[in-house]
Formats: C-alpha cells, sequence, structure tokens
C-alpha cells in the first residue's frame, strides 16, 4: 500500500475517532445528569456502549496507520513526530478513561457532575489543535 492511501486511512480513522472520543463524553454529560434509575439513563448508557465498542477499534486503526506513514516516510527522528506521538498516547490514556467511566456510569457509581464531564469533555479538543499544529507547521 502506498503513501497516499496510508495518509488517507490515517485520515480518515483519526476523524471518525475523534468523532467518538468528542460525543462519548457529550453522552456522559447527559448520564450524569439523569436519574440512574430512569428509562433515560438506560438508553443513554447503551448508548454510550455501543459507541465505546465502535470507535475502539477506529482508534487502533488511526494508530496503525499513523505508525505506518513515520514508518514510509522514515521520520522517527524528527521532533515534532515524537511530540506528535505523544499526542496519540495521550489521546489513548484519554481512551482509556472514558472506559473506566462507562465502567462507573454501568456499576451505577458516578460521582461527577455533568459541569465536570463539560471539562472533560473539551480535553480532545486541545490534542486535536496541538496535534494539527505540528503537521502543519512541523516547527522542529
Amino acid at each position: 500500500m502506498s503513501y497516499p492511501w496510508f495518509k488517507l486511512l490515517h485520515i480518515f480513522f483519526i476523524i471518525s475517532w475523534f468523532a467518538g472520543l468528542f460525543y462519548l463524553p457529550r453522552i456522559y454529560v447527559n448520564l450524569a445528569a439523569a436519574e440512574p434509575d430512569s428509562a433515560e439513563y438506560d438508553r443513554l448508557l447503551g448508548m454510550s456502549r455501543r459507541l465505546y465498542r465502535f470507535m475502539t477499534p477506529i482508534g487502533v486503526l488511526a494508530l496503525l496507520f499513523g505508525f505506518g506513514l513515520v514508518e514510509i516516510l522514515k521520520s522517527w527522528d524528527l521532533g515534532w513526530v515524537h511530540v506528535k506521538i505523544s499526542i496519540g498516547v495521550l489521546l489513548v490514556l484519554y481512551h482509556y478513561q472514558c472506559w473506566r467511566i462507562l465502567r462507573d456510569f454501568e456499576q451505577r457509581r458516578n460521582r461527577r457532575s455533568h459541569v465536570w464531564f463539560r471539562w472533560f469533555n473539551e480535553i480532545p479538543v486541545f490534542m486535536m489543535f496541538a496535534a494539527l499544529y505540528l503537521v502543519m507547521f512541523r516547527p522542529f
């Protein structure tokens, strides 16, 4: 597979993964505001489970095609690539934290407010901006 295909697929899966990373915490905002024994809570919990199961393999593919691009271009020694990979690691940790939060909601033991989840929802926005900056400007 050639460079343009790896780039296309990396961008496609990154966009898809970020859609999930943006939307799942937004569902958590509504879950935190819902009564744990309500039909709304169960509906939102089901949505969260399905979205998490959908976005996990997409995130793996995004990372695999990203590493493939680095390998094709032989750009392992560029500083900005190391920072971008670090952002990828932070996104994996964020994704993992989303799973831990989902588990708390499933066990009806969430202790965080909807306001906390509104702030949590903003984290991937900053990571996306940083990654785009690195790709566009390659500062080092």
